[in-house]
């Protein structure tokens, strides 16, 4: 039978239609998952077309999945930072939901708090076990939308729930429908897809969830959940891997809209950020984030990586506000105690930082030379030098310049007599034995030093 496709506009032939398939033991991919060895990647190369949305937007996981890796948020710092949240969301909502904890009287204090702000965006959810008591809970606080978990590899289905898949997937469908007797929005989290069975199990279980969907009448949104970073960018890479292949087959075998298709995904081989533009791109209209990429293990994918992800994909931010990113990192740092590792892109203490003499030579002559963009402009970050023991005379003066603020005539060079003066106390500091780095305070009390001596 041919149907035209209203993602190609074109003639499709769709006439198989998988079903659910019962096997008696499980498939642990044992090729490509042998536990003993590094994961491997297999190759069948089959493509699928890229198909990027009109529309495409970030979601945020940080009061959930990232919570659940660091000392609880109090109220306050979840209600500070939602607050900054919205503000980097912008007018348009490009982070458009936020989702939340409700079992404790602190996790819905924080909702509830946070509903009060009044804000547009983010939209706020919920993630719940999948029962009758939750979901009313969900329905009372007047959340219209809820995460339920709907785990879809073998490795869950056999071993942890000790089930079979039919009776997983009639587990699943029967949490569901007590979501649309509620009268709330399930948003299905397909834990660890990336080791399951995709057209056995996972595409014929979506397929009876649009079927329910249809009958009641309520939208129900896929979450694609690289539980384990196991997902693979590359173009024909098989399945159960493909990050391609799982967004078209969810598109195309289960007619999925790309409104309702959301990637999550974790940062275990260090794929997490190039996943999520990957599903992007391939027909995923959300992807899920946390804030610095707090989350289990390795993380989550981080949201500020996704922002300008956005920006580099669309060609402009569509009015979020990146420099909220740096007052989100320097919360976490000042008000929350949380060490950001100083290499971390975008918030890291060193993000933007050269030690290299050579290249702050460069960056006296031009700051583009080194630097990855204007990140003053972008991130309120001013690019720095550190000064050590490899600072050189031109990593000093650009270090007096930046500190001080000097610009035009009142700017030094590498030939500067201070800039002579202070090299040389560094140089004999380090000859002397000294190995640490040295404090912006250090520096400034030479400094002042100096100019008395020279008076």
């Amino acid at each position: 039978m041919l149907e035209r496709s209203s993602k190609t506009n074109l003639l499709e032939s769709n006439i198989y239609k998988y079903s659910l398939q019962d096997v008696a033991e499980p498939n642990l991919y044992r090729e490509v998952y042998s536990y003993d060895d590094v994961p491997r990647v297999a190759f069948n190369h089959r493509r699928v077309p890229m198909g990027m949305p009109k529309d495409i937007w970030i979601t945020d996981t940080s009061f959930r999945d990232g919570q659940q890796s660091v000392e609880p948020y109090t109220v306050k710092q979840i209600v500070d930072l939602f607050k900054l949240m919205s503000r980097l969301a912008g007018p348009y909502g490009i982070i458009r939901q936020s989702e939340f904890f409700v079992y404790s009287q602190k996790d819905r204090e924080a909702l509830l708090k946070c509903q009060e702000l009044g804000l547009p965006f983010p939209e706020i959810t919920t993630w719940i076990r999948a029962n009758k008591k939750d979901f009313k809970l969900v329905k009372d606080l007047g959340i219209r939308e809820t995460g339920i978990l709907v785990s879809c590899s073998d490795y869950h289905i056999f071993k942890k729930l000790k089930m079979s898949r039919k009776q997983a997937m009639d587990t699943y469908l029967a949490a569901v429908g007590e979501a649309f007797e509620a009268g709330v929005m399930p948003r299905c989290h397909l834990e660890d897809i990336t080791r399951a069975d995709f057209y056995g199990f996972v595409v014929p279980f979506v397929n009876e969830l649009m079927k329910m969907s249809d009958d009641a009448g309520i939208p129900v949104r896929i979450r694609a959940c690289d539980t384990m970073g196991y997902g693979v960018p590359y173009p024909e890479v098989a399945l159960p891997r493909s990050v391609p292949g799982i967004i078209y087959g969810l598109q195309h075998y289960s007619d999925v809209p790309s409104e309702m298709l959301e990637w999550h995904g974790h940062n275990d081989f260090y794929k997490s950020v190039a996943n999520a533009s990957t599903a992007w791109l391939y027909g995923a209209s959300s992807v899920n984030c946390s804030l610095l990429g707090i989350g289990e293990r390795t993380g989550n994918v981080p949201l500020e990586a996704m922002v300008m992800e956005y920006a580099s994909l669309r060609g402009a931010f569509d009015g979020m506000d990146p420099t909220v990113i740096t007052e989100i990192a320097r919360y976490f740092k000042d008000e929350i105690g949380y060490k950001i590792p100083p290499m971390t892109p975008f918030v890291g203490r060193n993000f933007n930082v050269t030690r290299a003499g050579i290249h702050a030579d460069g960056l006296l002559k031009d700051e583009e030379i080194y630097n990855i963009f204007n990140t003053e402009k972008i991130l309120n970050r001013p690019v720095s030098v550190l000064l050590g023991k490899t600072s050189g005379l031109a990593g000093i003066a650009y270090w007096i310049n930046q500190n001080y603020s000097l610009t035009g005539e009142n700017a030094v060079d590498k030939h500067s007599p201070l800039v002579v003066k202070l090299k040389e106390w560094i140089d004999s500091e380090y000859d002397g034995g000294r190995v640490t780095a040295l404090s912006n305070g250090e520096i400034e009390s030479k400094i002042a030093e100096i100019q008395n001596i020279r008076g």
